[in-house]
């Protein structure tokens, strides 16, 4: 049978050339060219006037709207869709590759943006900072804010709807939870922690190992990461506008580097409308400054930021106005604007200042991104990110310089500008998305144990090191055991139960750092007594006083032993 030129060509088509793993080169720009939205600035639409003198100088300007694009980094944008719910912080460490997102479904997602494609974009670890144990019983709190450290990216703190606040490793495991304050005790400087809901918190610009909590108690509590057990200092706001108890709700707390040389500066908001400023290093039994009237009454102030070099503060209330502070000055705002306020819905609200101080970035209801110039408060670009639905959190990242936002439909949206902008989304568009195998598809696997077919530890799915319900695992729990238990494969060690009561016992070392007064347990109580025994010519101090008051001796006082028995025998 004889084959036509057609059928050659046809099956050359159908037919490999060449076998193996093909490496097929990536198109980066056209990764990242995808990824490119399309900039509206409304606030420039709104100054259009019916004028047609006006309409042809923005028509002859619309031929530089290229440039002024760049000024900002939102021309692209990388859509991440981790939560379910609306998501009310977004923090990212110091080098930009792990970011850590919470939500009002009161979990954590930890997302490391070096490793993800663009086809597998998602969260590698999902945290509920609630459960720390197995058995331990979940509970359903908001995350109110999650920050990193200024200068080590290496643990985050996690603020919650609870008086405790936790600090996370960056892998999402935990580190130390705060102790909680009694809440019986009317004298808040005499509890060791916060005795209501902890609304915010701060690091400290450069002390890697101190931040501040404020909370529903009336106070800020300055802590040390390492003394987890109690605070190391307590500042109780007295409200004059909340009548004889003086007690309010602090709603945000921000802590700012140093100015012309100074100290640090702590500046907190209240729920009775006042701003209050404290220097960060102490002595914090006075506030430095204080304004009472700085928003409206009980309207809670979400956002509040410090600039770069401490001068100004920038407010976000609820009264629906965002107003400038000068540190210097710190009587009467600089400047105030009108802005629709969410805090009342979404209390974690926030607004920031740009990395080098130049702009102020924040949220609106409608779901537009607001770019204002700080020295007038006027934006300089607002553009629709998630339009109909509330933009709740933003975060302008310094090193990689991209904007993350976080809105309440559950979406993340990270926005850049190849030009201006490194790593984070760039990395994720320089890579070639990742192929579908059929080993993707859980539900058309098997999962089974890499190491031989042992039960003990081969799945994490259940409580306390059990297997996964419907796993390989549970289904042959016998299976690569031998009679005693213990795998059969050389490669495993024998990994011990572990008890509940061992897990909650603790060490040596953590009793001697945590617990007050443990040290004692150790001391020889007769060595102890002994350093209060007065020595050669000084006086008895403890128990001086029982010389003079000693009553006189009437029994008769021996000179030994035996002259005692003596008297005994004979009286006999």
């Amino acid at each position: 049978m004889d084959f036509s030129a057609d059928d050659d060509e046809a099956l050359r088509q159908y037919m490999p050339t060449q076998f193996g793993k093909n490496d097929a080169s990536v198109n980066v720009e056209a990764q990242i060219e995808r990824a490119r939205r399309k900039v509206v600035d409304e606030s420039k639409q709104g100054k259009k006037d019916a004028g047609s003198d006006e309409e042809k100088d923005l028509d002859d300007d619309s031929d530089d709207d290229s440039d002024e694009d760049d000024e900002f980094p939102v021309t692209h944008e990388l859509i991440i869709k981790t939560h379910e719910r609306a998501i009310t912080t977004i923090a990212l460490d110091a080098s930009g590759t792990r970011m850590v997102t919470g939500s009002t479904d009161c979990m954590l997602k930890l997302h490391d943006l070096s490793a993800l494609t663009p086809s597998t974009i998602r969260a590698f670890k999902t945290v509920d900072p609630f459960v720390t144990k197995p058995s331990q019983t979940a509970e359903s709190h908001t995350i109110h804010q999650v920050l990193f450290g200024p200068h080590s990216g290496g643990q985050f703190l996690c603020i919650t709807a609870t008086p405790q606040a936790r600090l996370f490793s960056r892998d999402g495991d935990l580190i130390s939870e705060f102790v909680k304050g009694d809440m019986y005790l009317r004298d808040k400087h005499n509890t060791k922690g916060h005795t209501s809901e902890v609304t915010s918190a701060a690091w400290h610009p450069t002390n890697r190992d101190r931040f501040g909590t404020a909370g529903t108690d009336s106070t800020v509590r300055i802590w040390d990461v390492n003394k987890r057990m109690k605070q190391e200092e307590v500042i109780v706001h007295k409200s004059r506008a909340a009548g004889s108890a003086g007690m309010t709700r602090m709603t945000a707390i921000a802590w700012g580097a140093a100015a012309d040389g100074g100290s640090s500066m702590l500046v907190s908001a209240a729920l009775d409308g006042s701003l209050v400023m404290w220097g960060g290093e102490g002595p914090y039994h006075r506030p430095s400054a204080e304004i009472r009237d700085a928003h409206a009454k009980d309207t809670w102030t979400s956002g509040i930021d410090i600039s770069a070099d401490g001068r100004l503060v920038i407010t976000r209330g609820g009264d629906d106005t965002i107003k400038l502070w000068d540190t210097r000055k710190f009587k009467t705002p600089l400047n105030t604007t009108s802005h629709p306020s969410t805090s009342s819905q979404y209390p974690t609200s926030n607004i920031q200042f740009a990395p080098n101080s130049q702009s102020i970035v924040t949220g609106s209801e409608t779901g537009h991104l607001h770019i204002l110039n700080p020295a007038t408060l006027r934006p300089e670009l607002v553009t629709p990110v998630t339009p109909g639905s509330p933009l709740i959190t933003v975060n302008w990242h310094p090193k990689i310089n991209q904007i993350i936002t976080g809105s309440a439909n559950g979406q993340t949206t990270i926005l850049f500008n190849p030009k201006l902008s490194t790593a984070g989304a760039l990395t994720i568009l320089s890579k070639a998305p990742k192929k579908r195998n059929l080993d993707d598809d859980p539900s058309l696997t098997v999962d089974m144990d890499p190491l031989g077919m042992a039960g003990e530890g081969a799945d994490s799915g259940g409580k306390s090191g059990a297997p996964a319900p419907g796993s390989f695992a549970a289904r042959h729990p016998t299976v690569g055991l031998t009679a005693s238990g213990r795998s059969r494969d050389p490669r495993r060690p024998h990994i011990p139960a572990v008890t509940p009561f061992a897990k909650s016992t603790p060490d040596q070392k953590y009793v001697m750092e945590q617990i007050e007064g443990s040290d004692m347990r150790d001391e020889d109580p007769r060595e102890a007594l002994l350093k209060y025994a007065p020595k050669a010519g000084e006086k008895n101090v403890f128990t001086g006083a029982w010389d003079k008051t000693q009553p006189k001796q009437i029994y008769k006082e021996y000179d030994s032993d035996e002259e005692e028995r003596g008297s005994k025998r004979a009286k006999r």
